[in-house]
């Protein structure tokens, strides 16, 4: 993972002790509060339905065991309301029939962050000098700016790697972190960034999506896409390059943002992301980025032009970890014990087909532990996971965790031979469920339990689901299934390109859910990004459990052999789910 330099180090340290500052000006009526958001904000600090919420900033999704202790020691310390304001939350919640908002934990999100819930303002600065001392910040979580650049997770590990994405990532990083033109967009702007062949960063619904591809002279560049998004409107972006040399990526980001900073809206929030931009203008906006990229290169001289030496003084710092020393047992007698242990045990068997993928380097495995399971939300981690999950780095993985797009955690530098040790300690942790990719391998946003802008909650609607499907032989005969909860429109839960999507809505005060089918992220299982499509009117909350089911019954009814959810809907069309779902609807007198 990156190693922080001594630069690093002071300006995260700087800019902690600048926000103790803003917050003690504030705190004594020197700032005014609308003087003070702003700042608290451009460090990641939130305030939701009852609390605070902090977002940390986890570049390419990349923990190291000691910075994971300190997040830990964050959520058991810090991640504690005032008594107040509480006892008010909980009251709120039982209005809904809920009472359950549990304190002390972390939160790990779709774009590789780290958020907490429950610390108090009064104690933020205190989270932040924290923060720092491990390298750690909040900075750019929140505002109108360009936000933590999202990555695979298995960057620099894949097999069908082109090139390791981690250094352009960090260059972006550095290029984009207080850039004084980008600084107040007219809305938030995220960047993903891939260098496989398979696209697990869903880049293709991301403002700019960065695919590093090699040309037919072997030549390594950029895929670039612009304008993706979801929310009211979701949109895939637009290929503005099929080529570009790497060399001139940074170039050609400032023009696609130049030229989205001086037309984009900024008197419509809702049609102010670059997605509408690009929409509305079409050839146009592709036409400006070009003449603006061709002033940058002949006018201003290029400024961003990447340097072979530039870019080995970034790469550098994401050389691989020095494993344990030790003799290695050869390959083979390594399957062999592999194969003996999955013989004895199916769970162990599964595990191995589910949450271990290939390496790069032959003897070493990367594992998904998961953090889908019941009772806690998907992404949940108490402070005591965490400090397990730091042990588990520590011992099986040179001390490297890696946050997932899916709200997973990867170990990536695992010896094959330690997976059964692994799996043991991962079991007793609780992060051993063989249900990555399956249906329960959810993602869902915190919903109306926490967020203040969502219409409904999600965590209830995916426990009621996880409960429903707990057989691993069910999950196992239904296959890969991405589904996807979001609290409101604004599609935290990517509900949009769920194989099957749940949003949370409000009718009446009430909460209600719609349903979409047939959503993909650009993965190698769900093919080309696109939307799902709406199968009728929203469904109650009770209702929605019912509906999953009736979805899944059709498609072990349709389904040929060996084929995936995804491939059956679009070989049989939506209209037999979408009978189906509406069928599972509550008959008046029924819901009476």
């Amino acid at each position: 993972m990156y190693q922080y330099t001594e630069f690093d180090r002071q300006f995260v340290h700087q800019r902690a002790a600048q926000f103790r500052d803003q917050l003690e000006r504030w705190q004594k009526g020197k700032l005014a509060e609308d003087e003070f958001r702003p700042l608290r904000l451009q460090n990641g600090w939130y305030v939701q339905r009852y609390a605070p919420m902090l977002r940390v900033a986890v570049p390419y999704g990349e923990l190291s065991s000691r910075q994971l202790r300190v997040l830990a020691r964050i959520a058991r310390e810090y991640d504690e309301p005032e008594a107040e304001v509480y006892k008010k939350a909980i009251e709120t919640q039982g209005q809904l029939g809920s009472h359950k908002l549990p304190t002390h934990y972390a939160h790990f999100s779709t774009r590789q962050n780290v958020q907490y819930n429950w610390i108090p303002l009064a104690k933020s600065a205190d989270v932040m000098d924290l923060l720092a001392s491990v390298d750690m910040h909040g900075i750019q979580t929140s505002g109108n700016c360009i936000r933590n650049i999202t990555s695979d997770e298995r960057a620099g590990i894949a097999i069908d790697e082109v090139a390791d994405p981690r250094p352009f990532a960090e260059i972006m990083r550095q290029w984009s972190t207080l850039h004084p033109e980008f600084a107040f967009l007219p809305r938030k702007f995220k960047i993903a960034i891939t260098g496989a062949t398979e696209d697990r960063a869903a880049t293709g619904w991301h403002d700019v999506g960065l695919h590093v591809v090699k040309n037919e002279a072997g030549q390594i560049g950029f895929r670039v896409q612009v304008g993706g998004g979801m929310g009211r409107t979701p949109i895939v972006g637009t290929v503005l390059r099929e080529f570009l040399p790497w060399q001139q990526i940074m170039n050609y980001l400032e023009a696609v943002i130049r030229v989205y900073n001086r037309y984009g809206r900024r008197d419509n929030i809702y049609k102010a992301r670059i997605k509408i931009l690009v929409k509305a203008e079409g050839q146009r906006y592709i036409d400006d980025v070009e003449a603006e990229y061709k002033q940058i290169l002949e006018h201003d001289g290029g400024p961003h032009t990447i340097t072979q030496e530039e870019y080995d003084r970034v790469a550098a710092s994401f050389v691989p970890p020095t494993l344990a020393t030790r003799v290695l047992q050869s390959a083979e007698k390594t399957d062999a014990e592999l194969r003996a242990h999955a013989a004895d045990d199916v769970q162990f068997a599964r595990w191995l087909a589910r949450n271990v993928a290939p390496h790069k380097n032959p003897a070493l495995r990367a594992v998904t532990l998961s953090f889908k399971r019941l009772k806690q939300a998907p992404g949940d981690a108490s402070a005591d996971q965490l400090d397990t999950l730091a042990e588990l780095a520590d011992r099986f993985s040179a001390g490297e965790a890696r946050v997932t797009h899916d709200q997973n955690v990867v170990l990536p530098w695992v010896h094959a031979e330690d997976l059964h040790a692994l799996w043991l300690a991962a079991r007793a942790a609780g992060f051993a469920s063989a249900n990555v990719h399956l249906l329960t391998d959810m993602i869902a946003c915190p919903g109306g339990d926490f967020c203040a802008l969502a219409n409904a909650r999600s965590i209830p609607v995916a426990e009621a689901i996880t409960e429903r499907y707990q057989d691993l032989d069910e999950l196992d005969d239904l296959g890969e299934i991405d589904l996807h909860i979001s609290g409101c429109i604004n599609s935290c839960g990517h509900h949009h390109s769920g194989h099957i999507g749940i949003l949370g809505v409000d009718k009446d005060g009430k909460e209600w859910y719609q349903v979409t089918l047939g959503g993909s992220d650009g993965s190698a299982l769900s093919g080309t990004p696109q939307a799902g499509k709406v199968v009728g009117p929203s469904f109650s909350a009770a209702e929605v459990p019912g509906v999953i089911e009736a979805v899944l019954n059709t498609y072990r009814d349709t389904r040929e052999s060996g084929e995936n959810f995804i491939d059956t809907l679009r070989r049989v069309g939506h209209d037999p789910f979408k009978v189906a779902a509406n069928g599972a609807r509550f008959k008046v007198e029924e819901a009476a």
